[in-house]
């Protein structure tokens, strides 16, 4: 990332030895060993990090740029009134709604730091985002029924950012909601729904809004994007293991999981299939959804048949097929 600045043995019979005993035999094993050697991930390759029982592959791991923690988490983080947030109004943020509690993130501050281990009430949550993907994704911070701390790895896989949490140090893919390495590899995360939108939209929906504030105890100038322009560019920065020239490489779609199932909703799509109050009703996996799309404040979110919001992610339509290239896809009439 270029900010990316920011058990026993038996004895052999005397009366005959295999022409081979201490001869190709030792010579193969000498070099089997040393070929496990080789294929052994270093930790240094990894920031430190043991990929030895990845589930992903361990070639498709790469080094972001900065070190771990290069890209500093933040762990205390600090709100203040909608009032004194000092946003624009076409600032993106990123909104949770959740035990009472309504907080916006702005994505100009997530942009240098990635990862806000927060607490909403008495939830424990992480708010992650990922410049390179534009995924802004949250989850309940409550692993084996202990509060897990989040770090940002400098680790990669499919463009996306790897996590890894404190505890246990192991990896964790934001996309895939899982842990791909170290001793919790299978664990899963559970997505808390949030709202991917301007300040503007998120602001006149919820005016009482707490926003994350710009006193992170880093020296950081948020008021400078370092990724201005590359969601305008149809270049990657970092390969990634599935690709499909449907839609441009950058396009905003909307992601969902039902029961196993991926769908994505791309927004040139649900433009030509909303109707006139800006929604869709669809069925995934034998579930109703209802889609809402916004144009002018460029965001869509997903609700169940109950209304309530269903999790989410928005996202550029490269990273959502890198992760789910067997996704269904909304093709308007």
């Amino acid at each position: 990332m270029t900010h990316r600045t920011p058990g026993a043995e038996s004895k052999p019979k005397p009366h005959f030895r295999a022409p081979w005993r201490g001869g190709v035999l030792a010579i193969a094993l000498a070099l089997c060993a040393q070929w496990a050697l080789a294929m052994t991930p270093d930790p240094e390759q990894y920031n430190g990090f043991d990929v030895s029982n990845a589930s992903i592959p361990v070639q498709s791991i790469l080094r972001g740029g900065p070190p771990r923690d290069g890209i500093p988490s933040i762990d205390a983080p600090k709100f203040v009134a909608a009032a004194q947030a000092g946003l624009q109004d076409a600032d993106r943020v990123l909104g949770l709604n959740l035990n009472g509690v309504i907080r916006a993130y702005p994505v100009r501050i997530l942009n240098w730091h990635e990862v806000v281990n927060d607490r909403l009430g008495n939830q424990p949550v992480v708010v992650t985002y990922c410049p390179l993907c534009g995924t802004g994704v949250a989850f309940h911070a409550a692993v084996g029924g202990q509060t897990t701390v989040f770090g940002v790895s400098g680790l990669l896989y499919n463009s996306d950012v790897l996590l890894y949490d404190r505890a246990s140090q192991s990896l964790w893919s934001q996309m895939l909601q899982t842990a791909v390495s170290g001793p919790r590899k299978g664990t899963q995360l559970q997505q808390v729904p949030l709202t991917h939108t301007t300040w503007a939209d998120w602001r006149s929906r919820f005016p009482a809004t707490e926003v994350l504030s710009t006193q992170t105890g880093f020296q950081r100038d948020y008021g400078r994007d370092p990724y201005r322009g590359y969601d305008r560019v149809q270049q990657l920065m970092f390969d990634v293991e599935h690709q499909d020239n449907r839609f441009p490489v950058k396009e905003w779609v909307v992601g969902v999981e039902v029961n196993g199932k991926h769908k994505a909703y791309p927004f040139s799509e649900l433009a030509r299939a909303v109707n006139s109050s800006g929604e869709l009703v669809d069925r995934v996996a034998n579930k109703t959804l209802r889609v809402r799309y916004d144009r002018a404040h460029g965001t869509a979110e997903v609700f169940d048949e109950s209304g309530k919001l269903w999790p989410s992610t928005m996202s550029f339509w490269f990273a959502w097929f890198a992760f789910h290239p067997k996704t269904e896809v909304l093709r308007s009439p």
